[in-house]
């Protein structure tokens, strides 16, 4: 007898009815997020505020941390996103230097607008679901993407690396921020520091 493939639909597959469906129940986790932590969500509370069926809610999501793993990642994809086009337009820095220093700021204060977000991607990234972490890669790519558009004057044999050290090293920070290990003050000067002493020769030559 076959095994039934409970499996999550992918999102690839999904009709209209289905994203909207989908965006309906990621917009439901961040706003009980928002409101009330990410220790005391479940899903339950998601499908409620949905208005998706909780039977339904796990052909979308397999798992809570599945859920979490995506609502965050689809947040941090948009909050890129605005970051990005501000940072290619008219009145962005000239230099690579301090266009990055202005990128990671704008995150930063982003994630202290809304901590509850930021304490949810220092929790699901520590989660073993394997949907989760397909929905975190995700989220690495969309980062790696946006840091390398704000960068394009960076010869290309060190864009890579500087793009992985800044990822890093933000990530690190928010994390020490987020589990009171530092302020934010001092998070973001650290990473000002990282990308002046990573960019500012390029700057120069």
């Amino acid at each position: 007898m076959s095994k039934v493939d409970l499996s999550p639909r992918p999102v690839e597959a999904m009709s209209p009815r289905q994203l909207e469906r989908r965006r309906n129940l990621i917009a439901a986790a961040l706003s009980l997020v928002a409101e009330t932590g990410v220790e005391r969500l479940q899903m339950k509370q998601v499908s409620e505020r949905s208005g998706v069926a909780l039977g339904t809610t796990y052909r979308y999501f397999s798992s809570r941390d599945h859920l979490l793993a995506a609502a965050i990642a689809d947040w941090h994809r948009l909050l890129l996103a605005d970051i990005v086009a501000e940072l290619r337009g008219p009145r962005a820095p000239a230099a690579a230097v301090d266009r990055v220093v202005r990128y990671v700021n704008r995150g930063m204060r982003a994630y202290q607008r809304q901590p509850q977000l930021a304490h949810l991607l220092v929790s699901v990234a520590a989660s073993t679901d394997p949907f989760a972490s397909e929905a975190l890669h995700t989220m690495a790519r969309a980062d790696r993407e946006a840091l390398l558009a704000v960068m394009p004057d960076v010869p290309p044999s060190v864009r890579d690396v500087v793009q992985h050290i800044v990822g890093n090293v933000w990530q690190g920070e928010l994390t020490a921020w987020v589990t009171g290990r530092t302020t934010l003050r001092d998070a973001r000067r650290r990473l000002e520091d990282v990308i002046r002493l990573l960019l500012t020769p390029y700057h120069a030559a």
